[in-house]
């Protein structure tokens, strides 16, 4: 019998722990309308990742739009994927070790195009279709949440947004609850991420969703059959966001999988 009790107390411990937001349903069905391109529709140095001529190009083929977005040293926030401007910029520096001047007279893979301003992509565009605007925030600093809201504020188009870090979620929870959220998840371990193994153990398990408790789950195509992923699916009935999708192959493989899905490298159903 305590072997029993025992095993039911851990399993209802587990459910509230990975437990997402149940309690007061968010309508994203404009989301599953649309793929999304994954940085923008961009094409290597044509058309670099996360700018506003890949934004442009997502518009014109009516997809929507997963954008990413931090802070530079002096607190602006603008649109970039890696925290090193190695690989796009070919500086070894961090995003975090320059300001938002010096950031402006670097351009994308030696192309015309400058690392936009969170406010001129939120102009750009327009409520024209949905955006999923991904937070990049690692630490207990979660300073951005509280810098880009009031252009979040600002913006009449549909979005949603989504940070592997449970605390920005927990911050949007607390300060805009009206704002959609969602928990990004893999298998970091096996990504090669280097780090926490015991704080990527709880992320790969969605065991901090008490904190933030997420209106939809985005995870890693590739891991798709994790426990916690497919009974919060199951369960909950959660919408789940799919990323990232590299061919048509696979899109047709993880169409049960996931609700919504995040695209790159290809244009689903051209």
């Amino acid at each position: 019998m305590f072997i029993i009790m025992l095993i039911v107390i851990l399993w209802a411990l587990y459910l509230f722990l990975i437990m997402p937001n149940v309690f007061k349903s968010r309508d994203m069905s404009v989301f599953k309308n649309f793929y999304f391109a994954h940085r923008g529709l961009h094409r290597g140095r044509e058309i670099p990742e996360n700018s506003l001529a890949a934004f442009s190009q997502a518009m014109d083929n009516n997809y929507g739009i997963e954008l990413d977005v931090q802070l530079t040293k002096d607190r602006i926030p603008v649109v970039f994927h890696d925290y090193s401007l190695k690989r796009i910029c070919d500086l070894d520096k961090m995003i975090y070790d320059l300001d938002y001047k010096q950031i402006r007279n670097l351009r994308l893979f030696n192309s015309d195009e400058k690392i936009p301003h969170l406010k001129e992509v939120l102009e750009l565009v327009n409520g024209k279709v949905p955006l999923i605007i991904e937070l990049k925030t690692e630490t207990k600093d979660i300073t951005l949440c509280e810098i880009v809201t009031p252009y979040l504020d600002e913006y009449k188009g549909v979005f949603c947004i989504e940070s592997f870090n449970p605390l920005a979620l927990r911050w949007f929870k607390r300060n805009r609850p009206q704002i959609i959220r969602g928990q990004l998840s893999s298998d970091f371990v096996k990504d090669g991420e280097k780090g926490d193994k015991r704080l990527y153990f709880l992320l790969k398990h969605l065991l901090l969703n008490f904190l933030s408790k997420p209106d939809f789950i985005a995870y890693n195509y590739l891991y798709r059959k994790a426990p916690s992923f497919v009974i919060i699916k199951i369960l909950f009935n959660t919408p789940t966001v799919g990323w990232t999708i590299g061919s048509q192959e696979v899109l047709a493989d993880i169409e049960k999988n996931f609700d919504i899905f995040i695209f790159e490298n290809f244009s689903p159903n051209a």
